[in-house]
């Protein structure tokens, strides 16, 4: 499979919402996700909601963009790709991802960068 085939007439979905990414000691509850390892908690917050009293890090302004589609397992290199993208216009990139797709974070002043490049690779970007 070739991750061009599914940016190519893809969707990405820009959250309106910022986001605030937060080293906490414990899990919250409102986060939008949640990274746990052996040495730190990290937890992605829309800063709307508010940012963890107890969060003793925090990096704020970023903004969600959402690969509205289904990414298989088997699909090899489908991050790599976008990050490259981005890469190569300047925008720095927090990445998840869930079960079934994957979400970027980047600064919100990036957003227009990575609109443009995204939908130089055939992405509807919305």
């Amino acid at each position: 499979m070739d991750p061009h085939e599914f940016l190519d007439g893809g969707t990405v979905r820009v959250a309106p919402a910022t986001y605030a990414v937060c080293r906490v000691e414990a899990p919250v509850a409102s986060a939008f996700a949640t990274v746990r390892d052996d040495t730190e908690t990290t937890v992605v917050v829309d800063e709307a909601g508010g940012v963890p009293e107890a969060a003793t890090d925090v990096s704020r302004g970023w903004r969600r963009l959402t690969f509205e589609m289904e990414l298989p397992f088997e699909l090899v290199g489908f991050l790599a790709v976008v990050a490259g993208e981005l890469a190569d216009a300047g925008v720095s990139i927090f990445a998840l991802s869930s079960y079934s797709t994957d979400h970027v974070l980047v600064d919100d002043g990036d957003v227009a960068a990575a609109r443009r490049r995204l939908e130089a690779l055939g992405c509807t970007v919305t």
